[in-house]
């Protein structure tokens, strides 16, 4: 089966599953109450049908089994550990959304599906030896997981967003494929596409004003997808380049938006005197929120710095030069600590929670 055809049908499959599914979730939602009620560091005033993420990963998974079923992939290790790790974050969400979980619950959740995808796709020397590969890894993977999980903060930033980079890394698969690499290019391609449609069939019940929330289980299975696949997908680049480690870089590149929010979060609330851990509305997306005055010219803004991204890392990798990658990210890097700067002078709403506490 031509593989343009494969990927066509598979993009427009996920659009449609999800985009079907999720009025049949919202109902069951609310009929069960699994919802998420306003609070202080929250931005809308009644309760909102959470779930939203389940409807993404129905959609995500149907339509991984078809390219099994269909013989597009084949049901090797790899896959099942692929399957088994983004199982284990969704109901980790799942349980954190109904019922909360303490921060290091979560993350011995996260660390067990970090753990699922490095045993089964053999990453243990990826970067050198085990004692350096594993700690990036964990970090890399746990990082994003919560940095989108962190971003999930306003009515279709993150939906809208991680399509955008779904489709970057279907551009490095598709540019990467060679005769000796086709099996690796196919599957970042299929599944790529695969994700960009289940999430594109949820925006429209996810873009301001939302008729249903992703929740932690839809944030946190957006972080794992892209963590997975920037490892993926620069695996593959330095593979197509000779080896060239420094390609590793690429998925950092694409990924910056996201890197730049929980630093920025991170370092505000440190130097705050804050936790880390504790919600707010001091997200980059909440002070673009406040200078723009609209929630949907702020999505439509994170979403076209994305794809600024997108096309700057296609560029960068199309032109297979060391030094421009070094440059444009360089470049990046200057561009996000000047808006963070910037940002940083936008006035937040702290919750009382988070003060400090003044001492007599």
């Amino acid at each position: 089966m031509n593989i343009i055809y494969v990927c066509m049908t598979v993009f427009i499959l996920s659009f449609l599953v999800v985009y079907s599914i999720t009025p049949l979730i919202i109902r069951f939602a609310l009929r069960v109450n699994f919802v998420d009620n306003p609070n202080a560091r929250k931005i809308h005033k009644k309760a909102i049908p959470l779930l939203g993420g389940i409807s993404v990963f129905i959609g995500f998974l149907l339509l991984l089994l078809y390219t099994i079923i269909t013989k597009q992939r084949a049901l090797d290790l790899p896959i099942l550990g692929y399957i088994a790790g983004a199982i284990i974050i969704v109901l980790v969400g799942v349980i954190d959304d109904k019922f909360g979980m303490p921060p290091i619950v979560k993350l011995i959740g996260q660390l067990a599906s970090v753990s699922v995808f490095i045993l089964t796709h053999d990453l243990f020397t990826l970067f050198g030896p085990i004692y350096i590969t594993i700690p990036l890894i964990v970090l890399w993977m746990v990082g994003l997981m919560n940095a989108l999980n962190f971003l999930d903060n306003m009515d279709g930033i993150i939906t809208g967003m991680s399509g955008i980079l779904a489709l970057g890394f279907y551009a490095i698969g598709f540019l990467s494929k060679t005769p000796e690499l086709a099996n690796q290019a196919d599957f970042i391609s299929i599944l790529s596409l695969i994700f960009a449609g289940s999430v594109f069939g949820f925006l429209p019940y996810n873009f301001n004003p939302a008729k249903i929330f992703l929740g932690d289980a839809g944030s946190m299975f957006i972080g794992y997808f892209l963590s997975t696949m920037g490892i993926l997908a620069g695996q593959l680049a330095t593979q197509s380049l000779g080896n060239n480690k420094l390609f590793f870089l690429l998925p950092v590149l694409l990924l910056s938006y996201a890197i730049f929010d929980i630093c920025l979060v991170s370092y505000t609330r440190k130097r705050d005197g804050r936790r880390i851990s504790q919600g707010g509305k001091d997200h980059s997306t909440h002070r673009i929120g406040t200078a723009m005055g609209s929630a949907k010219v702020t999505a439509i803004m994170v979403y076209m710095i994305n794809i600024i991204l997108v096309l700057s890392t296609i560029i960068v990798y199309k032109m297979h030069n060391n030094e421009l990658l070094i440059i444009a990210t360089s470049i990046f890097a200057l561009f996000f600590l000047f808006f963070g700067r910037k940002l940083d002078e936008i006035p937040i709403i702290v919750p009382e929670n988070q003060l400090k506490k003044k001492h007599k």
